[in-house]
């Protein structure tokens, strides 16, 4: 059987060569990114944090930093074709290119995860204002997605060299999102191994939880999952890969229209989920819904809460707990027009899992949208 939970990561004795310290950024390679910077404020509650392009001497494309709280998303449009950028949005639609991880040494993280044989993707890379510097690197991981290794301590600018202040007289209210909890990848058939490896030797993780398809699976399809965690915890890295169904599982229909491995959804880190999830759905954000029937035994199922339960299910919010505590979450619909990106939203209360409780409602759920699609 799956779910096997190993030590607890912060336990080990270890040296930790790549110690991480959180995501710095996530940045999405996207087909127009001042209208992206525009939805994630209005619908997510993001704030103007930092602008680059021309104007600041960058001729190719153009970035929008947007901020809440310690969460920082990059929106990035290639201003011209023919290039790197938007080639990877002709072949995959608007997705995550970056996810960018805060390091003390960009230098070491790059020659320690190299040596181990990662793809270099930025040899270390000194970036210089009058607020200070900046030391870039990165590595390739799976699909076109790569990891830059982010330095900034001895930064005090707002958000880079290469970025001014993005002043705006439009910064609607945040909704609660904090962090990023957890970042998913969609990987190919064979392929989770073969990348489990990837980030326990190259980068030092481990696997920490593992889901095989009799944990993940619908009368129609089925898929594998292994996390991968960094010592601390503060870097959690689910990969997902198809396995053997009746019919398509929601991975393969990622993997067809994404054209290739990918990052899934990325999760968002709450301490008022119910707060946050009312904000956003009033703002227009999507998110899947469960049967009613699900909350008909949820506290039979999970134990004593402190939330009252109507409100969980007019919103559709699912809950699960672990031998640490209890967790609630909730999936949005994909927010692009390919069925590709979404977004979890995510309340721990002491729970480290991943809603294994939930997975048979929740898969049920994204199977009735592909249904919907015809791509079942």
């Amino acid at each position: 059987m799956a779910t096997a939970t190993s030590t607890n990561p912060s336990s080990t004795t270890q040296t930790d060569f790549l110690p991480l310290q959180g995501t710095d950024y996530v940045e999405f390679y996207v087909g127009n990114a001042k209208q992206a910077a525009h939805f994630y404020k209005t619908a997510f509650g993001f704030q103007s944090l930092a602008y680059a392009g021309p104007e600041t001497g960058i001729k190719d494309r153009v970035s929008y930093a947007i901020r809440q709280n310690k969460l920082t998303f990059v929106l990035t449009t290639p201003l011209r074709s023919g290039n790197p950028i938007a080639d990877h949005i002709y072949k995959h639609g608007d997705g995550v290119k970056t996810l960018a991880l805060m390091v003390d040494d960009a230098q070491s993280a790059f020659d320690e995860t190299t040596k181990r044989g990662a793809k270099a993707y930025m040899e270390p890379t000194v970036l210089k204002d009058d607020q200070g510097e900046v030391v870039l690197s990165g590595i390739h991981t799976y699909g076109d997605t790569v990891h830059v290794f982010v330095e900034r301590k001895n930064y005090r600018g707002t958000f880079m060299p290469g970025f001014r202040e993005w002043k705006s007289e439009y910064n609607p209210n945040e909704t609660g999102l904090l962090y990023v909890d957890h970042c998913v990848g969609n990987v190919g058939w064979n392929q989770m191994n073969p990348r489990v490896k990837f980030y326990e030797e190259v980068m030092g993780f481990r696997n920490i939880l593992s889901f095989d398809d009799n944990d993940i699976s619908t009368e129609y399809s089925a898929l594998m999952s292994k996390v991968m965690s960094n010592g601390n915890g503060f870097v959690k890295f689910p990969i997902n890969e198809p396995a053997e169904g009746k019919k398509k599982s929601q991975v393969e229909e990622y993997l067809d229209f994404y054209d290739g491995e990918g990052c899934q959804h990325v999760a968002l880190a709450t301490n008022d989920i119910v707060k946050t999830v009312t904000q956003l759905k009033n703002r227009g954000v999507e998110f899947l819904r469960v049967p009613n029937t699900y909350y008909d035994d949820l506290l039979d199922r999970v134990g004593k809460i402190e939330e009252d339960l109507e409100p969980l299910k007019e919103l559709g919010i699912l809950v699960d707990r672990d031998d640490e505590g209890y967790l609630l979450q909730l999936f949005s619909k994909p927010v692009e027009d390919r069925p590709t990106l979404f977004f979890e939203i995510i309340q721990r209360k002491g729970a480290k899992s991943f809603g294994k409780g939930n997975f048979k409602a929740l898969f049920e759920a994204l199977e009735r949208e592909q249904d919907s699609r015809g791509n079942l």
